[in-house]
């Protein structure tokens, strides 16, 4: 079967989800890579006293949950990044599984901000795929912690470690590896870690992860770099277009609408854009839609795109709304204090966690804007880099050493 197949089913299955199993989050930013909850929504209101379970994670992390049926699967490292680990929870109770230590050694250098687990998993549901850049590589392990294969994946040069997500095709991993030297995007082989086909792309930092759509009967590798967005073809590798963006540093992770636009925020400071999909070579000129400049914030969350609304937090608390149609700001208002975990969306409401664990409910067609304000009561030395994961009705929310499960309780 075709890539493109296996995906465009995937898609109809995560619209059709029969009642008697939950849907899939099998990776960033969810079943389709753009944040919004597509199946029974959570509760958007809460308090500890939503609280199903919470447990303490062994060693520290920020790489968001991903889930299928029975299995929470996530990433951590312990001695300072020499040990890297990758570990399997009961979905019902917390409890741990498995767990791995997928590498060991001298762990290279990494941001403060960062560390050494911040990519998140993706899981086919038979197996599981954790990457750790420098440290190993990819690694693939049964769902029940049998390590399939790993894949060495070189040195990436940078003083700020890694955190791109690996993707899942019906036959491919496929792994954005930007770095100083030797970039490439890759796609290898989710059965026998081989490298099917490896793409060069240019030596600069990134951590974006790929988004994959659907288009022309093609599947697309969407990615955010250092100069702009590119597009490959996810079956091959081969490069199909190219968007100038502005003013650099491949972060965010393009975020998609229903109207098949893209919409782009750079790491650094620079203008925001939208890009029709489609052409060939350098599309700046003629598929770029709009470009609106942001004068403050770097190293920002992925947007979230919410009916018309695209909204933007910078890592400071201050979230903009930006019309999608032209890009025209809409409103901007400070919301709260640090946020670098990307947002989801549900029920038409985007949620923000600030790193102190505030869970900010946003409604960006309200004239009161913030709806609501969660909060789990979590132990003051805990920092909330990772993203919300949406399952059957209730949340994780992941803290650098606790995993908490949100469900309907009493608010």
């Amino acid at each position: 079967m075709p890539v493109r197949c296996f995906t465009l089913g995937w898609l109809f299955f995560a619209m059709t989800t029969v009642v008697s199993a939950a849907e899939p989050w099998p990776q960033w930013r969810g079943p389709h890579g753009d944040g919004h909850v597509t199946e029974t929504v959570p509760p958007l209101a809460w308090s500890a006293n939503n609280l199903t379970w919470k447990v303490a994670l062994p060693g520290n992390g920020q790489s968001s949950p991903v889930i299928w049926d029975d299995r929470i699967f996530l990433t951590s490292y312990e001695n300072l990044g020499a040990e890297r680990l990758v570990f399997a929870l009961d979905r019902a109770t917390g409890k741990l599984l498995w767990k791995q230590t997928a590498w060991t050694g001298t762990p290279e250098p990494s941001h403060k901000m960062n560390g050494w687990a911040s990519a998140t998993c993706a899981t086919d549901g038979e197996r599981v795929y954790a990457f750790f850049g420098r440290g190993g590589g990819l690694f693939c392990y049964s769902r029940d912690g049998e390590k399939l294969w790993d894949l060495p994946l070189g040195e990436f040069a940078g003083p700020w470690g890694t955190a791109a997500c690996p993707i899942l095709t019906e036959s491919l991993v496929i792994q954005n590896c930007d770095a100083e030297g030797d970039a490439k995007l890759i796609g290898v082989d989710k059965f026998t870690g081989k490298i099917v086909w490896s793409t060069p792309r240019e030596n600069q930092r990134g951590w974006s992860t790929p988004l994959l759509i659907p288009f022309n009967g093609k599947l697309q590798a969407v990615l955010n770099g250092h100069t702009g967005t590119r597009s490959y073809d996810a079956e091959t590798g081969k490069e199909l277009w190219f968007c100038p963006g502005y003013n650099g540093r491949g972060e965010p992770t393009v975020t998609p609408n229903a109207a098949g636009h893209l919409f782009v925020v750079n790491g650094l400071t620079g203008d925001i854009y939208a890009i029709r999909n489609g052409g060939s070579g350098n599309v700046g000129q003629t598929h770029r839609l709009w470009h609106t400049p942001r004068k403050s914030g770097r190293d920002l969350p992925s947007p979230a795109v919410v009916g018309s609304h695209l909204l933007v937090m910078a890592m400071k608390g201050i979230l903009t709304s930006y019309n999608t149609a032209d890009g025209a700001v809409e409103w901007e208002e400070r919301i709260g204090s640090n946020f670098s975990a990307s947002p989801v969306v549900a029920n038409g409401k985007a949620l923000f966690v600030s790193e102190d664990g505030e869970a900010v409910v946003v409604d960006p067609a309200a004239s009161q804007r913030v709806v609501r304000r969660n909060n789990v009561s979590p132990a003051q030395d805990e920092i909330f880099r990772a993203s919300l994961t949406a399952h059957d009705g209730e949340w994780l929310l992941r803290s650098d050493k606790t995993l908490f499960c949100i469900g309907r309780g009493k608010p």
